[in-house]
This record gives structure tokens, sequence and C-alpha cells, in this order.
């Protein structure tokens, strides 16, 4: 929430007045409110607005690299803005590579992340930007590099280069080639339960990009979302014109009574383990929530990111098994092989598979055709399986080390033994301030608020949020140490019981 500051007259600052701060010597940075925003959603819109002014002056030169940014207390109370909103504005800048924190040193501007040349060329922007690794990196969004299997890759691409007709090396069908298809089919439904076949699998490159292109053709005016999620996933059906309505998310997953009244003709669900919280949607509201698109006409979106990695018992079944005819059970290998392998996939009810292969057009532009016939070898010859049987015994081993970890320094992980990420539940009040404090000593990680839908309410309690799948093995437990430290050492680590 935001901070109730009162000016010496007694009246509340206007926060969406025009602010001028003075970052550095001659630089200001100014914001300029959204005057179609609603008053609940005014704090996250000012959240956006900064992320938006310091990128542009990032971009356009005026924050060279290397430029140290103000501490977020004093730039929150420059702005008159809460601590939380500009801490933050700063997590997810640095998340995007932006900005470094190094321990004992000011928040900067990363290397590379404009390029010198920038000032003055609105019609340019750079190509890429570095992400930064922290020395202990608990980052999201990816599996342990060195996992990745390169034996089997390589044996792979020879094998599809050898036996490969000139044809694969031609423009492909939109939908992707049949043998990763039928491979897909054959795998969806051994493993996760998905009722599907070849003709009704559809080919990507990620989840993201798929759900902008179901926002475009199939969602309607409106999607619900679950309360916490991932952001860019947000931004992707936005683009799309399609508003995201959030769902309230507790111990049991999405509030399907809310989904019901929120007027939604979509909603978009990861049912098998919540992202961020870690829970699973409970078996009575995976039937609700399929009797009511039944109901309706609505359709689900399943996004199955993990759905490999359960660790305490057999892994939940994919929704879809459930609903075939209303569920879009949507997937990619960024977490069981690499974020580097641009593949995902769609398995779609039947009345939906012309639908988005028209809307693909006719040359699929960004999956790679060999990439796709190397992964149907790995399917088919059984690496694949054999890399998903050894990366689960890794994360295994590596949550417990986790939870051992957390449970001596007084804290407690909610959610299911499962995916690449756990939370450690703290207090709203010193989630920032903990996640700043982790950025000092190089540890890095987020804070669970960075995933809260701008509408949405905060959940009972804040918390740190930690890919235990990215360290390198020969530093986990060194990084580990340093977590551990953090929460035992730290005078803001105040524990809270999820």
């Amino acid at each position: 929430m935001e901070e109730n500051r009162v000016n010496q007259g007694g009246v509340p600052p206007d926060p969406w007045a025009e602010v001028a701060v003075r970052l550095g010597a001659d630089l200001f940075l100014d914001l300029q409110p959204d005057p179609g925003a609603s008053a609940r959603g005014r704090g996250a819109t000012l959240r956006r607005t900064l992320i938006e002014a310091l990128r542009s002056a990032i971009l356009d030169g005026r924050l060279p690299a290397g430029t140290a940014l103000p501490p977020y207390r004093s730039l929150a109370a420059d702005l008159g803005l809460a601590r939380g909103t500009v801490s933050a504005v700063y997590q997810e800048l640095i998340a995007e590579g932006w900005l470094t924190a190094r321990q004992g040193s000011a928040t900067r501007v990363a290397e590379g992340a404009a390029r010198p040349d920038a000032a003055g060329r609105d019609d340019e922007r750079p190509q890429a930007h570095p992400m930064f690794r922290f020395p202990h990196d608990f980052s999201l969004g990816q599996p342990c590099a060195g996992m990745f299997p390169r034996t089997d890759w390589i044996r792979a691409t020879r094998r599809v280069l050898t036996d490969a007709g000139d044809d694969a090396f031609a423009p492909a069908h939109p939908q992707g080639r049949p043998e990763l298809r039928h491979a897909l089919s054959a795998y969806l439904g051994r493993t996760r339960g998905v009722r599907t076949t070849a003709d009704r699998v559809v080919l990507g490159t990620a989840v993201q990009s798929a759900l902008e292109l179901l926002s475009r053709n199939v969602f309607g005016d409106a999607l619900a979302v679950e309360s916490h999620g991932l952001p860019f996933h947000w931004r992707a059906v936005e683009r799309g014109d399609t508003r995201t309505i959030p769902i309230p998310v507790d111990n049991e997953g999405m509030v399907i009574d809310d989904l019901e009244r929120s007027g939604a003709s979509a909603v978009l669900l990861s049912p098998s383990h919540q992202f961020p919280t870690g829970v699973p949607l409970s078996p009575s509201r995976r039937m609700q929530v399929i009797e009511w698109a039944r109901r309706t006409g609505a359709i689900i979106v399943e996004d199955d990111y993990d759905g490999e990695f359960r660790y305490d018992r057999d892994p939940v079944g994919a929704l879809q098994a459930l609903g075939p005819d209303v569920v879009v059970h949507a997937g990619s290998m960024s977490k069981s092989l690499s974020p580097a392998v641009r593949a995902g996939w769609l398995a779609l009810p039947p009345q939906l598979v012309d639908v988005v292969v028209g809307a693909k057009g006719l040359r699929e532009g960004d999956a790679s055709i060999v990439d796709q016939l190397i992964l149907a070898e790995l399917i088919d010859s059984g690496a694949y399986d054999r890399h998903i049987r050894r990366s689960r015994q890794v994360y295994r081993q590596r949550r417990d080390a986790l939870v051992e970890a957390v449970t001596a320094c007084g804290f407690a992980l909610p959610g299911i033994a499962a995916g690449l990420h756990a939370v450690i539940p703290v207090d709203h009040a010193v989630e920032g301030p903990l996640v700043h404090e982790a950025f000092r000593r190089g540890i890095g990680l987020v804070g669970l608020s960075l995933f809260r839908h701008p509408d949405a309410d905060p959940l009972p309690h804040g918390g740190l949020v930690v890919g235990f799948g990215t360290p390198a093995a020969s530093t986990f437990t060194a990084d580990l140490q340093a977590l551990r430290d953090l929460l035992a050492e730290s005078p803001a680590a105040r524990r809270v019981v999820p």
C-alpha cells in the first residue's frame, strides 16, 4: 500500500502531480500521471510509470552505464511514493538487466543497457541488454544451465541432419513439423495425462508469444488471471487488446467463485503449481472451473510451466485431461531444458486449431525447424525422459537442502514440493529491505510483490522468491550458505508463518 504522507498543511500530497526528480547533477526525471488509472490501481500505475521513465533515461543516454542511482528510500521520499513501490521498481529493473546491485556499492546502470551513441536517437533501441548475474544467483525462469544434455543434443543433431530430407530446410507449415507434434502428443499423454493428438498440437517458441496470439484471436475482451503471476504474460495479453482481470489466489489456488462473477470469457491458470505461490488448484476447484467453462462457453488456458518436477509424489495431472474440449494446454522447453531452446506448444480443443493456425499465417518465422526435429529425436529416443529423471533427482535434493536451511533460520516454505522455485514468507514491511540487503550481499532473488497484478490486493504476507534451480552445481553449497546467513543475520528478517 502507498504511504499516507502528509504535508505541513495537513493535506496528503497528490501523487499524480507532475514530479521532477534530480538524479545526479543535471538530469531530471519527469513522471506524468495516467489520467485513466483507477484509484485502486494508482500505486501500480505509478510503479509502471517510474519503470518506463528510468528505462527511457537509460536508453536515451541521460543515465549512462555506471551511473549510481539514489538509494530507494531517498528516491521514494523525493517522489512522495512508498518505499516499497520504488524498491519494487529497482528489483524489476535489476532482474531485467537494466540495473546492477553489488555488495558494498550503490545501485547502478548496467554496462551495455544502452549504446553510448543512443542519446537523442529515439528511433533506435539496443538490441539486447545483459542479464546481470549475482555471485549467488537465485534468479527465476531457468533450470541449472550446467545440466543441459549436451551429449544427447549433439548425438540427436547428427542423426537428424544425416537423415533429414531436403524439405527439412524449406519453409514449414505454421502448425510445426509433424515429427515433433507426434512425439509431443505421445509424451504429454504419457507423462501429464493430456488428451490430444498430433493434429491438435500447434508449435511455437514460448508461452508468452502464444498468449499474445490467443489474445488477438480467441480470448475476447477480458481474460481472468491469477492475482499473482508473471507480469510479462499479462503484458503479452494486453498487447493483443485483451484486458486482464485479477482473481484472488488462496491455499487452494484461484478462487473460482470470484472467477464466475468476473464476467471474463477466458481464464489463464497455472493449476499444477501456481506461480509464484506454489499451491496446486484443488480437485474441487478443478471440476468447478471446467463446469464454468462448459456452461458459459469460456476457454481455459493451462500454463503447465514445470509439470514434470514434482518431488513428494507423482506430478499433479494436467487440467486439460478433465476438459479437452475447453482447455488449451500450453507449455515449453524453457524449464525442462533451457530458455535458449525456443520451443513451445499449444494442445488445442478441436474448434480452435484452424483459428490458431490461420492466425499464425503461412510462414512460421520464429521457431527453428531443425530444433523441432532434434527435440522429436530426443523424445523418441528416450533421451529426454532420462534427462527429466536426472533433473528431477537433482532438483529434489536442492529443494530438500533449501528447506533444511530455511527451517534452521525459523522460516517455513509454503506450497507443494515441486518446480524450480520456492517462496520464503516474510512480513510485507520487510520484504523490500530484505531484497536490497540480499543485493548488497551479492544474492540475486526477488520479492513476492513483484508478481502482484496492478489491480489485485496483496497476499496476507510478503516473501522472498528463490530460484533454487539456477545456481551452478559447483557453487550451490556456498550460495545456500549465503542465503542462510541473510535470513539469520539480517535485522529485517522477521518470521512469518503462512
